[in-house]
């Protein structure tokens, strides 16, 4: 019973403080690019260089999925990412995603989560990308 709760314990711990991020990992948005005037659905390219993708819930060393953030600021990073319209998941290891956008300015901007949806510690986060959608 104490080696159960000694491995519960070390678990909630691990996601407390999220899985470790690799040095030098670069995560970008390909494209669209910052500035550009795009038509709905607007095609969402996701790059990352010094890590890999994995689906949700595969826990492997320097590896992640996509959670991409639309038109808001980045979560609590020592929790797990949030589920809605402005955080979307792309937990089966997707590196591109078509949304549809209303018309008007929007920022987008990645964030990369490991197998439980919590951000690396440091976190792996692109830059914010702002476009038009017309």
């Amino acid at each position: 019973m104490k080696n159960l709760i000694a491995r519960l314990a070390a678990g909630v711990m691990l996601v407390a403080v999220g899985t470790a991020g690799a040095d030098g990992a670069d995560l970008y948005i390909i494209s669209p690019q910052d500035g550009a005037t795009v038509s709905s659905p607007v095609t969402v390219r996701f790059g990352l260089a010094g890590m890999g993708v994995a689906p949700a819930g595969v826990q492997k060393d320097n590896t992640g999925h996509h959670h991409l953030i639309i038109d808001a600021e980045l979560p609590d990073l020592a929790k797990p990412v949030p589920s809605n319209e402005n955080y979307r998941h792309f937990g089966g290891g997707q590196t591109q995603a078509t949304i549809e956008l209303e018309p008007g300015e929007h920022t987008l901007q990645l964030l990369l989560g490991d197998a439980l949806h919590v951000p690396h510690d440091p976190p792996v986060v692109s830059n914010k990308v702002v476009i038009t959608v017309e």
